[in-house]
């Protein structure tokens, strides 16, 4: 390698650098910018969302029931964990068009047209899977606990306990209901075929009902309630897969700067 291609793949290097470090701040920028309305005052709202995380538990407790702080700075560090949450849920979109961005000039044509609307549709898909989560999936976790718990014992659930709790459950639900683009993505990778995912369907149905008895509660509602969506977004999958993603043989030229 000549002096002169030495120097240019270093510039190239750096100027990828310097490229990244502009995206993330970018990103950062954005994620801070939604934050600092939710914990500054006069627009301090952490508490209400946190109140908003909490309702599906307080409306299973019994009335007049409180959640329970052991922690001596919970009462403040759980609900500007949740404002944290719901900034980078909100700046979702412009952090993976960061990313999106950072990466495309690396793509072929074919692979820009699909790449775009995969981060729409994946962060979407995301968000719906939460979503249903908080408004179907712990109504019922909720109330099962608190039918089958002891008349001895009073449920007080720690703040804590439940955030770590809530964001498991969410991270589940919203990762589960990516099914339909994992599956667009094997089939637009050349991975799998779409026939072969229709051949292993029954396999597929099997072990969605044993992810979802792993991530869920031991109830079968909250087992059901997992399982069963990810059965109908694989079958959702494949449709998408057949009617909008072409498997070609050849992989297309670059497209030029």
């Amino acid at each position: 390698m000549s002096a002169e291609s030495e120097a240019s793949g270093q510039d190239t290097f750096v100027s990828h650098l310097i490229e990244l470090r502009s995206r993330l701040v970018t990103a950062a920028f954005a994620w801070v910018a939604v934050l600092i309305p939710l914990v500054t005052p006069p627009w301090f709202i952490a508490g209400k969302l946190y109140d908003f995380v909490a309702q599906p538990m307080i409306n299973a407790l019994p009335v007049g029931s409180k959640m329970i702080a052991t922690g001596v700075i919970s009462p403040f560090m759980i609900p500007f964990q949740i404002a944290m949450l719901v900034a980078f849920l909100v700046a979702l979109p412009v952090i993976l068009y960061q990313a999106w961005a950072f990466i495309a000039p690396g793509l072929y044509k074919h692979e820009k047209r699909f790449v775009l609307p995969l981060i729409f549709s994946s962060t979407l898909l995301f968000y719906v899977g939460m979503a249903f989560c908080y408004f179907v999936v712990f109504k019922m976790v909720f109330s099962f606990i608190a039918q089958i718990a002891p008349s001895s014992i009073t449920v007080a659930p720690d703040i804590e306990n439940y955030l770590n709790f809530v964001l498991g459950m969410f991270l589940a639900f919203g990762l589960a209901f990516e099914t339909p683009i994992v599956v667009v993505v094997l089939v637009a990778t050349g991975l799998v075929s779409v026939k072969k995912l229709r051949e292993v369907r029954g396999y597929v149905m099997v072990g969605a009902f044993g992810v979802s008895a792993i991530a869920t509660p031991p109830d079968a509602a909250s087992m059901f309630a997992l399982a069963i969506p990810l059965c109908i977004l694989y079958e959702i999958g494949i449709i998408f897969a057949r009617f909008f993603v072409k498997e070609k043989g050849a992989e297309p030229e670059p497209v030029a700067d």
